[in-house]
Formats: C-alpha cells, sequence, structure tokens
C-alpha cells in the first residue's frame, strides 16, 4: 500500500446530475462495447472456419457432393452450390464484421469523450480503467 499525498487527498469535486449522467453513460457504453467485442470474436471465428471451408472446398472433386452446414443441419450439395452458398456466406460475414467494427469504433469514440470531461473536472478522482 502506499501512502496518499495530503494534496491528493483532497479532490472534493462536487458530482452533479450532468456529471452523474455522463458517469452512468460512460458506463453504458462500457458495457455495450464489451458486448460488441463478445460479438466481434464470434463473427471471426465464423470468418475463420468460412476461410478454412474455402480452402477445403478448393481440393474437393467436382462430382462429389458435400456437406454443408446450414442453420443446425448438414445438407448434401454438388461442389459448385456450395461453392455459391459459401461467397454468400461469406459476403454475409464481412458485412456483419463491418457493422461491428463499426459500431465498436462508435462506442469507443463517445467513450473518450467522455473520458477526456470527466478526467478534466475529477482528476484521479475518478477511475474510468480497468
Amino acid at each position: 500500500m502506499r501512502m496518499i499525498e495530503s494534496d491528493q487527498e483532497n479532490n472534493d469535486a462536487e458530482v452533479n446530475w450532468e456529471d452523474q449522467q455522463k458517469i452512468n453513460e460512460f458506463s453504458k457504453l462500457n458495457t455495450r462495447m464489451r458486448a460488441f467485442e463478445a460479438k466481434l470474436d464470434l463473427v471471426k471465428q465464423e470468418k475463420d472456419a468460412l476461410d478454412d471451408l474455402s480452402t477445403e472446398l478448393e481440393l474437393a472433386d467436382e462430382d462429389e457432393l458435400v456437406l454443408y452446414k446450414i442453420g443446425e443441419s448438414f445438407l448434401h450439395l454438388p461442389l459448385n452450390r456450395a461453392l455459391k452458398r459459401l461467397e454468400a456466406d461469406q459476403a454475409d460475414v464481412d458485412a456483419r464484421l463491418s457493422k461491428l467494427s463499426g459500431s465498436s469504433q462508435e462506442c469507443e469514440e463517445d467513450m473518450k469523450k467522455l473520458k477526456v470531461a470527466l478526467y478534466a473536472k475529477f482528476g484521479s478522482a475518478i477511475n474510468l480503467d480497468e
């Protein structure tokens, strides 16, 4: 433990209603940001799986039926239909990844603005980092 200096001890900035609203908004954005990060991880895993599938399908024979997962079930599809479906799925995953990244960046920018305002008023009396 370290001793608090006497000048650091008395940081008595009053928390008014607007400040509390900013703190609440920061907390909401932080929670939302964590949710976006979790979703981003899942979508990235899905994208990696589709990339692996693309590599595997390049090695498949044209006459061979391919097991392709749609929803919770697997269907036998001809290779050309599986490739078309794969392209559509990859485009969908890329769109979701882009949307989530944009939302995450927007949250992060809003959090930075709130951090600046709150640290300017409260200094070291408030901790907005993890």
